[in-house]
């Protein structure tokens, strides 16, 4: 009975994380930078089409597993993007399904294109007890789903995009929600301390005609007391031809990447990530595994951004 009530207890603080969690877990942000913030919607350009699946710390029971699917397209001679993210996300028996829209508004600079962002989206969550396994005969009683609870956000974004270099700031989350046991319920718990920042950073150094090497940066700034200050991802990759990719990322002590990507043509681009699990969870985990098809429509060489990974 103690067990299945702890086992209870994590998966309650799992469900509620999840919707105040602002750092990504999963290289997703590399491959779509709108995941992390709303103001990339239109950079490529044209109309473009990912979708995604990951499956984190392979070997764990009740692991995440996440599926997504996105599309954004510019508008209005290109000073308007819209994007739409599709996001389906397990952890346990625990489900989250979320619907994100994003708008962005482009400045063209002298050297470069100013977008700014926001972003709504609308999450629903439940747990599913009745699916865990009691080890003491009865426990089951206890084992009672919970109801679909719906949650709303939004987000704020900034990007900017010059020939070779990009740099974004946002806020991924303006809302901050607690989950209130007496009510059953979230309710909004909103205050600026407790915000998340993120800042992306990247430039592409052209090596010869043949080879690119691409270093990107992510910092992560939180002041919620019980999370991390300060995280960081290091990035860098190598471009052949602008058709094949391959490198690495290293975050916070955590996690060590490989990533692999080929464009087989002008519009189609696959790409596979492994992540190495180099913390505590490295003994119980055999990695992360992620992949991502993308499609460019209606492709015209002027139109691409050189910067879109």
């Amino acid at each position: 009975m103690k067990k299945t009530i702890l086992t209870i207890s994590a998966l309650l603080l799992i469900a509620n994380i999840g919707v105040g969690q602002l750092n990504p877990t999963t290289n997703l942000y590399i491959l779509n930078p709108m995941s992390i913030n709303p103001a990339y919607a239109g950079e490529s350009g044209a109309l473009n089409v990912s979708s995604f699946y990951g499956r984190q710390w392979v070997g764990v029971n009740g692991s995440p597993a996440i599926l997504a699917f996105s599309a954004d397209a510019p508008f209005a001679d290109r000073k308007l993007g819209l994007g739409l993210m599709i996001i389906s996300d397990k952890i346990g028996v625990t489900k989250e399904n979320q619907l994100a829209t994003s708008y962005a508004y482009k400045i063209e600079l002298e050297e470069g294109i100013l977008s700014l962002g926001l972003g709504a989206n609308v999450m629903t969550t439940n747990t599913a007890y009745s699916d865990l396994v009691v080890i003491d005969p009865g426990d089951e009683i206890y084992l009672i789903d919970s109801k679909l609870y719906v949650v709303a956000n939004f987000s704020f974004g900034m990007y900017y995009s010059g020939k070779n270099y990009f740099a974004g700031f946002s806020v991924p989350r303006l809302l901050n929600y607690n989950f209130d046991f007496t009510r059953n319920k979230y309710v909004i718990d909103n205050s600026i301390r407790n915000y998340s920042y993120l800042l992306n950073t990247g430039y592409i150094y052209d090596i010869n005609e043949r080879f690119k090497i691409f270093p990107s940066l992510l910092l992560r700034y939180s002041s919620v007391p019980s999370q991390l200050k300060l995280q960081y991802d290091i990035n860098a990759h190598l471009c052949y031809l602008n058709k094949f990719w391959i490198g690495g990322s290293y975050r916070n002590k955590r996690t060590f990447a490989t990533m692999f990507q080929v464009q087989p043509n002008d519009q189609l681009r696959i790409a596979y990530t492994y992540n190495i699990e180099i913390s505590q969870l490295g003994k119980y985990s055999k990695g992360s595994h992620e992949v991502m098809l993308r499609y460019i429509f209606r492709y015209n060489v002027d139109a691409l951004n050189p910067l879109i990974f």
